[in-house]
């Protein structure tokens, strides 16, 4: 059976198939034709055959994907109950979103030594809290994912200064070797309207800053925090393609290690009016983060798009978690996008592009050089207006967005910065595209 089709059909090359499309375009240009080019300028093909295949040798994740929930910790009490909830539901990590330090022995009561992996983050930066909350957690697998780079870029300032920053940083990791102190929060720029091959870019730009401050034996304790867009083949070829160009720069500080990687939905492609559509995307967001090798795969915490709690926002979270693992095995999805031509093929492109703009800043003098002279918030903003505008002229299409007038009850977001609010650089700001049509 297995010889079935190559018995009875003769194997046709790639110049054959051209020939004959290019002759049943009557003329048409092929280029012009059946060329799509992306805003990223990937050229997509209308075919992919075996005699110009590609492929990125990128080292593979662990075979399962951790799921992860979310959870804001409003109260410790209440963070703890939802904590315990999650994992009966089938959760194996937990992700606390922290604004201020918290009662550990409280949180943790009941969540030690359960074989659940815990990650953070934090909006502050206290050496003394952190220093006791890891000696806490230390029987634990923790990641802190402490960013101050990526803080400065969301905000626009150092949680103090920059040498005390780095000093807290560099007197955690002195003490806490074996530990995951750091995280890159790459997420940052997918959300304010970067593309795909801006975003590896700028997380291995980003990343570099740290491997060049603190020394490249970091390389294996660091996480990658990504967001994941919509377009479902993209994503997987992301992801792949940063595996490889991270151990290719780390080739250059003759070590190597593999990208620990951790996704989550994107906030870009979400309405504050259709919860239906968000659950839709976001679950295949989590798909296209398994299949590309994301060690852990969060669901979406649906609250980050209201100002106040919302009950049914965290039931959908909830049950979302369970149609993953249950209905879509999603902790066991095997590297299936291996040797596939189309997602190799955008690989071998993004890495290159990729590879391009990462070389350009660091010979422009590094990530917070062109941070400070606001290199990288111009190139986003740009990305992000033409996504805007093909947005606006129904070029890029969110489903049921056509609907927002009539069902819209809630104010946009505000992303504008406060009154009087002084920043050391302009900050990088999220951006959904559907914020002005809500408004």
């Amino acid at each position: 059976m297995n010889n079935l089709y190559s018995e009875d059909f003769e194997p046709s090359s790639s110049a054959a198939w051209k020939q004959k499309i290019q002759f049943e375009l009557q003329g048409a240009d092929y280029n012009k034709t059946l060329l799509k080019q992306t805003l990223e300028g990937i050229s997509i093909k209308p075919f992919y055959h075996s005699d110009s295949f590609q492929k990125l040798n990128s080292t593979s994740k662990q075979n399962t994907a951790q799921l992860c929930e979310p959870i804001n910790i409003d109260s410790e009490i209440n963070a703890n109950k939802k904590a315990l909830f999650a994992i009966k539901n089938g959760a194996n990590a937990i992700k606390f979103n922290v604004k201020n330090s918290f009662n550990s022995t409280i949180l943790f009561d009941n969540l030690l030594n359960k074989n659940i992996t815990f990650h953070f983050n934090f909006h502050f930066l206290n050496e003394v809290f952190l220093t006791e909350l890891i000696q806490k957690l230390e029987n634990e697998v923790v990641f802190y994912n402490i960013d101050i780079i990526g803080n400065l870029a969301k905000t626009g300032n150092w949680h103090s200064t920059i040498s005390s920053d780095f000093n807290i940083i560099e007197n955690l990791l002195k003490r806490n070797a074996s530990t995951f102190i750091l995280g890159i929060n790459s997420n940052i720029y997918q959300n304010a309207g970067a593309n795909n091959v801006q975003q590896i870019a700028y997380t291995l730009a980003h990343v570099n800053e740290y491997l060049t401050k603190f020394g490249a034996n970091i390389a294996s304790k660091i996480q990658f925090n990504f967001s994941i867009g919509s377009n479902f083949f993209f994503e997987i070829a992301k992801i792949k393609a940063f595996r490889y160009l991270y151990n290719l720069i780390l080739q250059k500080y003759n070590i190597s290690a593999n990208a620990i990687i951790f996704c989550e939905p994107t906030k870009r492609n979400k309405t504050k009016i259709d919860l239906k559509t968000n659950i839709i995307r976001s679950t295949n967001e989590c798909l296209s983060a398994s299949i590309g090798g994301s060690n852990t795969v969060s669901t979406f915490l649906f609250d980050n798009l209201f100002t106040l709690n919302n009950t049914l926002s965290e039931k959908v979270s909830k049950n979302q978690l369970l149609i993953l693992k249950k209905k879509c095995n999603i902790e066991n999805i095997q590297n299936i996008a291996e040797e596939a031509s189309y997602i190799e093929s955008l690989s071998v492109q993004i890495a290159e592009k990729s590879l391009a703009i990462f070389k350009d800043i660091e010979k422009s003098g590094g990530f917070l050089s062109q941070l400070k002279n606001d290199t990288i918030q111009r190139k986003i903003n740009e990305n992000a207006q033409k996504e805007q505008t093909a947005f606006n002229n129904g070029t890029i299409v969110l489903t049921d967005i056509i609907n927002l007038k009539k069902h819209n009850t809630n104010k946009p977001s505000k992303n504008k910065l406060k009154a009087g609010y002084k920043t050391l650089i302009t900050p990088i700001i999220e951006k959904r595209l559907t914020e002005k049509l809500e408004h």
